[in-house]
């Protein structure tokens, strides 16, 4: 049986030791080193790197051409929650267990750590070590998967979407487009450049951001059960604080009960776009089930 537990220590301490060596490298001595530094080695479940790792190895690739890649998505990732919890936006306090960048150091440090370790995570990728012409190209369109995903067509303007939404009642339809977004967009490009680095055909990129698609929206369902019922101690973040802001949430618009079933609807979507794949989709698939069964 696999053990996805193993798998994801495994994994996310290549991560963890490969993100290490990039800040070591970049370090100056100056306060901006101490923030990265705080910010992005505080935990976290490494998912999006895990994630594009896995993908290189469900199309029969090394997982090791895709670790650069990998270490850039947690790097925005990181710089995305520093930004989303200044008080300008979610005004929290507490990330992954600890106080969050702005508490820890100030507003202006946090904003800069945020936009610190969004270059870094472009700079890491310009500096990939590349000998041939078709690897050049390969890079190239991860840098442009990465800064759409990133960027105002996908995470930025979910986040824009978010906070425009607060103290009013969005649609399904509305929700969705927000979350693919906001969510989706950053887990589509991890797996679609873990794929596309490891020499995945345009049928095996298809399915997997078909895969990608419905886990991304599983996660933000889970997330938003989580805010409703979950253990702040084990969450290492405040529960209750979509209610409290008025957010449009899946549990505020289908209750928790038929949150959880659209969950598993997506899980079982994401799992059938794994069908062509053999054992080595194993870690994805076990990926899709831990999505919506996490208490963090």
């Amino acid at each position: 049986m696999f053990d996805l537990k193993h798998y994801m220590n495994q994994k996310s301490q290549i991560v963890n030791d490969a993100l290490a060596n990039i800040l070591q490298n970049n370090q100056q001595g100056e306060t901006i080193d101490v923030a990265m530094q705080y910010s992005l080695m505080a935990g976290g479940k490494r998912i999006r790197p895990v994630l594009c790792l896995a993908a290189a190895e469900t199309v029969g690739g090394n997982p090791s051409d895709a670790l650069t890649a990998a270490c850039a998505m947690e790097m925005i990732h990181t710089y995305s929650l520093i930004h989303d919890d200044l008080p300008a936006m979610d005004n929290d306090e507490l990330r992954r267990g600890k106080p969050t960048c702005h508490i820890a150091f100030d507003e202006a440090t946090a904003v800069l750590t945020g936009d610190a370790l969004l270059t870094l995570a472009f700079e890491v990728i310009a500096s990939e070590p590349i000998n041939n012409s078709t690897r050049a190209a390969d890079w190239l369109q991860v840098t442009r998967i990465i800064a759409v995903a990133a960027g105002s067509r996908g995470m930025i303007q979910g986040q824009m979407l978010d906070m425009a939404a607060e103290g009013r009642r969005l649609n399904l339809a509305e929700l969705e487009t927000m979350h693919n977004l906001k969510t989706g967009a950053l887990i589509e490009a991890s797996l679609h450049c873990g794929a596309l680095l490891a020499g995945a055909n345009k049928a095996q990129l298809a399915s997997l951001k078909s895969y990608a698609r419905n886990i991304g929206l599983a996660f933000q369902v889970a997330d938003d059960i989580l805010n409703v019922e979950g253990n702040p101690k084990m969450m290492g973040k405040a529960v209750g604080t979509d209610r409290a802001k008025q957010k449009s949430t899946y549990p505020a618009l289908l209750g928790l009960d038929d949150s959880r079933q659209f969950a598993r609807k997506l899980t079982r979507r994401a799992l059938q776009a794994l069908q062509t794949f053999d054992s080595k989709a194993e870690p994805l698939r076990a990926l899709a089930n831990y999505i919506i069964e996490r208490k963090r």
